[in-house]
């Protein structure tokens, strides 16, 4: 599936070709935490794959408990995540982040990732009243 979009700001856009069935939720505390939410969708795509137009990615390398890292990209501009990666060489699988697609309402998470992180509220955001 062929998906185009950018930053929050319009300083980044992007093309990708990914693959729909690749989306998840992740709750992990880490992506609780740089996005400022209860949790992030992603879809997974190569990174060459992935086609940058305009702007340039400033790039945080963040090393998780565990001792790995990941190259986590943003607008250097408005902050708006785009990707995170893997570090070092060797070929790359972009974890794109879906809220800066234009297609985002077409990427349904398949799965949930770090679940025993996911806040308790979640699984109720359904009961919760809604305005439009």
């Amino acid at each position: 599936m062929q998906i185009d979009g950018g930053c929050h700001c319009g300083n980044i856009s992007y093309e990708a070709d990914v693959d729909p069935d690749k989306v998840i939720v992740c709750h992990c505390t880490d992506c609780q935490a740089v996005s400022g939410t209860a949790f992030r969708t992603i879809v997974f795509v190569p990174e060459n794959q992935f086609t940058l137009h305009n702007g340039g990615l400033k790039t945080y390398i963040k090393t998780a408990d565990s001792g790995n890292k990941r190259a986590l990209t943003f607008c250097p501009e408005c902050g708006t995540h785009i990707y995170a990666t893997s570090v070092g060489s060797g070929e790359k699988v972009l974890g794109l982040r879906v809220g800066t697609a234009r297609q985002r309402g077409e990427l349904r998470p398949g799965k949930q990732y770090w679940c025993r992180s996911a806040l308790n509220w979640i699984a109720d955001l359904g009961a919760i009243e809604q305005v439009e």
